[in-house]
């Protein structure tokens, strides 16, 4: 166990303001992020996304048609020239180490590269994480055997393409002590859900609200609110003393947006990097797929003809592991069985036999038999559809069996009888439901 009493500190660190550092270039930034160590918070629960997190944790969550949701935040990480990753997991975390272990473990050894798996292990006591600040404490000395200049700490349970490298340089040269990425979200749908910022006209934060039920809007924006993206550069030193003086404090929640930064604001330089096109500084693309009617409309959103997130993007590709699966078939051509997919995504392995897809999204290896009708609809992998069988408006889990004939997202009475329906009318179908009495 940790001695924190005895610890010793360089009382010399500087919380001041430090003058600006050379402009930016493409070396510069480089080695800016090779010196970075990035953590990532995988071990939420996900409770909002209710019975399709039963068995997994948020960031195992498939997304995409291929993809893992936390394939994105390591994709970014790799990316952006960060190549030291350490991935911190606690709930129902199998699918999320395997997952890992067979993806991402391409990395050299030999040249300081690595995606670690790091399971919870009540390394300062006989608690499991307490919080994000804590997660981050009881894994103090793994992070600091790297030695890494700066930490990036991030969530990893967000839907988004982003090159860190930059919020980096920019942490570097405002001579901040703290810097928080930002994103503009409606009033509405901040409320008790994101952490919510004020900030100087140059982008120094002078408050800082953990999920507040009425948030601030910002200046000359009414309804919009400043919300914590849950990604935080920290220079190393800096976060130690922090944590440590954190896990001392009896009344703390022991939390990022609770109580680490919103304690900084008062004494040190806490900055806010918003995420915007550099050039038009419009609004990048980020989501939090925390509901399942979030997670519905953000999987829906790729069958579009020219989604806001762009995954064949080749200059930032979305990095993942999957098994090798044939090509996607369709099969029958009669007018009653006709094998046919109309502005939807299909994964490899999926045989559409004499049914028809509309505006939907299908993960690898789901089967669908003749005369069955998909619309507006998310299949996760292995699932598979009975004959004549209608799936509107629903998100059917993980290697569910639907039998010939069943109707989901017809009658919303029968629906919520045996499955989840959200307030938006998204059904929610899963293995342990189909098998229910």
């Amino acid at each position: 166990m940790r001695d924190i009493v005895s610890r010793k500190f360089d009382r010399s660190l500087s919380l001041s303001p430090k003058p600006p550092a050379r402009a930016s270039s493409g070396r510069y930034v480089s080695r800016l992020t090779s010196g970075t160590l990035a953590v990532i918070m995988a071990g939420g629960r996900g409770e909002r996304l209710k019975e399709l997190t039963a068995h997994r944790c948020k960031p195992a969550t498939p997304f995409g048609g291929k993809f893992r949701i936390i394939d994105f935040v390591l994709s970014n990480c790799v990316n952006s020239g960060i190549r030291q990753i350490s991935v911190l997991t606690q709930y129902k975390a199998q699918s999320l180490i395997q997952h890992v272990q067979r993806g991402w473990g391409y990395l050299r050894g030999e040249f300081g590269e690595f995606v670690e798996v790091v399971p919870a292990q009540q390394q300062t006591g006989e608690h499991w994480y307490l919080g994000t600040a804590d997660a981050v404490y009881q894994n103090l000395d793994l992070i600091l055997s790297h030695r890494p200049k700066h930490v990036l700490v991030l969530a990893g349970d967000h839907i988004y393409k982003m090159d860190y490298g930059p919020m980096i340089a920019y942490h570097v040269e405002k001579g901040a002590d703290i810097t928080v990425g930002v994103v503009e979200v409606p009033c509405a749908e901040a409320r008790r859900a994101f952490g919510v910022m004020t900030t100087t006209e140059w982008n120094r934060i002078t408050r800082f609200a953990e999920k507040p039920d009425e948030p601030d809007s910002m200046p000359g924006k009414p309804g919009v609110a400043l919300a914590s993206m849950g990604i935080y550069v920290f220079n190393t030193r800096l976060l130690e003393k922090l944590l440590l003086e954190d896990a001392m404090d009896p009344e703390s929640a022991h939390d990022f947006g609770r109580n680490i930064v919103p304690k900084a604001i008062e004494a040190m330089q806490v900055f806010a990097y918003p995420f915007q096109d550099v050039k038009t500084r419009a609004q990048n693309y980020w989501r939090d797929v925390g509901t399942l009617d979030a997670y519905f409309e953000a999987n829906l959103e790729l069958v579009h003809v020219n989604p806001e997130l762009n995954i064949y993007d080749e200059e930032w590709p979305i990095w993942t592991y999957q098994v090798q699966q044939p090509p996607a078939k369709f099969v029958l051509d009669e007018d009653t069985r006709r094998g046919m997919a109309i502005n939807s995504v299909v994964s490899g392995g999926c045989i559409v036999s004499g049914a028809v897809v509309r505006n939907s999204l299908l993960f690898s290896n789901v089967r669908i038999d003749e005369r069955s009708r998909i619309e507006r609809a998310v299949l996760l992998p292995s699932v598979h559809v009975g004959k004549g069988c209608t799936v509107i408006n629903a998100i059917i889990d993980e290697g569910c069996e639907i039998p010939d004939g069943t109707k989901i997202g017809v009658d919303p009475a029968a629906d919520r009888a045996r499955f989840n329906v959200t307030d938006k009318g998204v059904v929610l179908v899963t293995a342990d439901m189909l098998r229910a009495p």
